[in-house]
This record gives structure tokens, C-alpha cells and sequence, in this order.
């Protein structure tokens, strides 16, 4: 049985993307289309998983050069499976370290959202700063 195709429009649907971002992608030799007897662009569902995995990696923060070499890396094969885990770690790494960042960040906002609570509650001095309420909570 043959594969389901699916046209630019209706792909573009299933994946969450726009046509333009889809043949931006194509451009970028992240996706490739395959083309009918009349040349029209269409895809199949392997494409829908493939179009997916993109997008966790993106969302990880992967730049477009590191998205580039992977792709570059999977057509090669198997042999370069050592390669794409390196980079995959890398970017992983640098997602885990973004996060932390991000924790941190939080972490201060919530405290000041506290000493905000406080002042309007009165029961933060009117005189205590927010640094000397972030003392509070240093190690």
C-alpha cells in the first residue's frame, strides 16, 4: 500500500507550520519534499515524525548550523551515529544549562513578588530593601 501524500497546504496543517516556514526548512535542506510525475511538492507521514523531531530540537534551543550538521550527519548513515550523540549531548547540555539559568531567574522574581506581598501585607519593614530581603535567602 502506498503512502499517504499530503500537499504543502494540508502538511503544513498537520505539522503546525506555515507553507513558508516549510519551504524555508526545505531550502535549508532541514526537509526535503518529494515531487509528483507533475511536479508538484508532497510529503508522507515519515515526514510528519521527521518535521517533529525538528521541532524538539529547536525547542531545545539548536541553532540552524547545528540543525545543518545533523541532518548532513543522519544521511550519512550509521556510521556517523557517534557524531549526531556527541552533538545531541552538546545541545542537551547547553539546554540543561539554559535552564538552570532560568531557575535562577525565576527563583529571584518569585522573591520579589514576595517582598512586594510583604510591603502591601506590612509585614516587610517599610525600610527593608529588596537586596537586604534577598540576604534572607543566600546560602
Amino acid at each position: 500500500m502506498a503512502s499517504k501524500r499530503y500537499r504543502i497546504g494540508e502538511f503544513s496543517k498537520l505539522v503546525g507550520l506555515s507553507t513558508y516556514t516549510l519551504r524555508y526548512y526545505e531550502n535549508q535542506g532541514l526537509i526535503l519534499s518529494q515531487r509528483d510525475d507533475n511536479g508538484v511538492r508532497y510529503y508522507v507521514e515519515e515526514d510528519i515524525r521527521w518535521v517533529g523531531f525538528i521541532l524538539h530540537l529547536k525547542g531545545t534551543g539548536m541553532q540552524l548550523n547545528d540543525l545543518k550538521q545533523y541532518v548532513k550527519l543522519r544521511a550519512e548513515g550509521d556510521t556517523t551515529i557517534a557524531e549526531r550523540r556527541q552533538l545531541l549531548q552538546r545541545v542537551k547540555d547547553n539546554a540543561e544549562a539554559e535552564i538552570a539559568e532560568q531557575q535562577v531567574h525565576l527563583k529571584v522574581l518569585g522573591h520579589k513578588i514576595d517582598w512586594y506581598d510583604g510591603k502591601t501585607a506590612h509585614t516587610i519593614d517599610d525600610s527593608e530593601s529588596f537586596h537586604d530581603y534577598l540576604r534572607r535567602f543566600q546560602d
